[in-house]
This record gives C-alpha cells, sequence and structure tokens, in this order.
C-alpha cells in the first residue's frame, strides 16, 4: 500500500496511515492499495461491505457506480492488447471528499501514467483525479483498437495473399474477442454518463462537464468496435470465397489437365490392342512418330489453354 499526500500535482509520500483520516490543509490522498490491503482500509475509511466484497470477488466485476455514505465506489475496466488476445483489468476506486483509493489485482498501466499528468495540471481535489485517471482508461482503448485495425488489415491481405486454415480460428477468435469487448463497453459508458450527468455532491458540477467529452469519447470508441465486429465478417466472407476461389482454381487446372490426357488416352489403347491391321504398327520407327505426335498433340492442346487463360 502506498500513500501519497497529492497537492497541486506534486505528490509527498506518507506511512501514516491515521493521518489520512483528516483532510489536509490543502490537496488530498491517494492510497495505492493492493486487495489485502482492504482488511486495513475499510473499518479506517467505513468502505460498505458488498464494496470490498466486489473488490475481493475472483468473477469479473461489471463496470459500475455505487453511492454510498461518505464516498462513492466505482470499477472501470483497463484495456489492454498483447496481439493475441485483449485483457480487461478492474480498477477499483473509492472516492471520498478528501481521498481516493485505488484498488487492482494486477499492475494498471494508466496509474503510472498519471502521475506526470497530474502534475502538469497541478491537480488539488480527488475528484479531478478521478477526471484524469478516467480520461486516460477511455483513451487507451482508442490506441487498442488502432492496433486491432491494424492486426485486421494484415490478416485480411494475409487471406486474400495465402489463404491457410488457420486464418479461420485467428477470424473467429478475434470475433469473439470483440462481441465480448462490446458487451463490456455498454456498461463502462453508462458509468461514464452517470459521471456526467447526475447530481453526486463528491463531484465539482463545473468538473462534471469535462465528462461529457469523456463520454463522447466512449460512444465513439463502441462504434469503432460495432465497425470491427462487421469488418470481422466480412473477413470471415473472403476467407470462404478465397477458399472457393482457390477450389475453382485447383479443379480447372486438374480438368484442363485431364483434358490433355484423354486423346493421348485414346491414342495409346487404340495402338495397345491386339489386332495385326493397325495402320502404321509395321511401320519402321513408327513408335517414334506416334510419339512425337502424341508430345505435339499435348502440347498444342496446352498451348491452347494457356492462350485462353484457361490454365
Amino acid at each position: 500500500m502506498k500513500i501519497r499526500h497529492v497537492h497541486n500535482g506534486i505528490f509527498t509520500p506518507t506511512e501514516d496511515i491515521q493521518a489520512v483520516l483528516v483532510p489536509p490543509a490543502t490537496g488530498f490522498y491517494w492510497i495505492d492499495a493492493d486487495l489485502e490491503d482492504l482488511i486495513v482500509l475499510q473499518p479506517l475509511f467505513n468502505l460498505h461491505d458488498l464494496a470490498v466484497e466486489d473488490c475481493l470477488s475472483e468473477e469479473e466485476q461489471r463496470p459500475k457506480i455505487e453511492i454510498h455514505d461518505g464516498h462513492y465506489f466505482i470499477v472501470i475496466n483497463s484495456i489492454r492488447f498483447d496481439d493475441e488476445e485483449i485483457f480487461l483489468r478492474a480498477l477499483n476506486i473509492f472516492l471520498g471528499r478528501h481521498f481516493i483509493i485505488t484498488v487492482t489485482k494486477q499492475k494498471i498501466n494508466e496509474l503510472r501514467s498519471l502521475k506526470p499528468v497530474l502534475w502538469e495540471q497541478e491537480v488539488d481535489k480527488p475528484d479531478r483525479f478521478l477526471y484524469h485517471l478516467v480520461d486516460l482508461v477511455v483513451d487507451n482503448y482508442f490506441f487498442v483498437g488502432d492496433r486491432i485495425e491494424v492486426r485486421i488489415d494484415n490478416l485480411e491481405e494475409d487471406i486474400l495473399m495465402h489463404t491457410k486454415k488457420t486464418h479461420l480460428n485467428e477470424i473467429i477468435g478475434l470475433r469473439s474477442e470483440i462481441l465480448w469487448l462490446k458487451k463490456v463497453l455498454g456498461p463502462q459508458r453508462e458509468v461514464i454518463a452517470t459521471l456526467n450527468k447526475k447530481d453526486l455532491k463528491l463531484i465539482d458540477d463545473q468538473l462534471q462537464k469535462y465528462f461529457s467529452d469523456i463520454y463522447e469519447n466512449a460512444v465513439k470508441i463502441s462504434e469503432t468496435f460495432d465497425t470491427y465486429r462487421d469488418l470481422m465478417s466480412n473477413l470471415r466472407e473472403a476467407y470462404q470465397s478465397s477458399l472457393s476461389n482457390r477450389a475453382n482454381e485447383i479443379m480447372r487446372v486438374f480438368t484442363a489437365l485431364t483434358t490433355i490426357f484423354m486423346p493421348l488416352t485414346f491414342v495409346t489403347g487404340v495402338y495397345g490392342m491386339n489386332f495385326d491391321f493397325i495402320p502404321g504398327l509395321h511401320m519402321h520407327n513408327g513408335s517414334y512418330v506416334l510419339l512425337g505426335f502424341m508430345m505435339f498433340l499435348g502440347l498444342g492442346m496446352f498451348y491452347i489453354f494457356r492462350k485462353k487463360d484457361w490454365l
């Protein structure tokens, strides 16, 4: 657990947890805690039992905001994309009048990126801290969206150039993750809408207007992932079409080869019959003449097929 006194964006570490209970003359306290720290923090700050239970739960938490006496409990999801899989990490936030507590199970990149933003903006209140944190979380969705778009473009190009059976698994896997992510974006957008519109005593009225900008970004992200979902459907159709074209191409080659060998097979069948009277049967060097004729016939048909672009 790390305790910091924040004043005008300047961090001052402290280890006196009892001092945090009293509102400071200036600034506020930020407590960056682990799950185990909630045992100490809950009785000190009178954190609601259900909120603490949600933090400790092994199940994936839905983004939400709960209003309790003296504090708000907010859950938002940070996103991470490792080229193969999309990860969502819950960020649990307890917002008080003079403090803010962040509780995470894993490391959240946005918390590390937040410090220079707080210093630059000279943040002096916990509600402004919350605003900049949510803003960073939402902005990261755009970054992940761009990487997903690049992956879709590369996958599409690879399918059109070299179709493989593994491409179908990639399409299904990525589409499933996008659909799963879409389900999360809805509740998260509702949380931001609540921060934007609802009368919340612990958030300054002037600051609430800034949440409208974050809400607009959240709507854009949701619409962007709708587009990605449609692109994945188009990509699957392109995969099926590419497979069909490839199968047709193979069948065309096989058909052309069969057509070329049909007259050759007929000739060899005729001269393979056990009759004494077959034209050219007793001709001197007749076998070479026949082989030459068959070669001329096969190459001639091959040339005609190539000229007509059948091969």
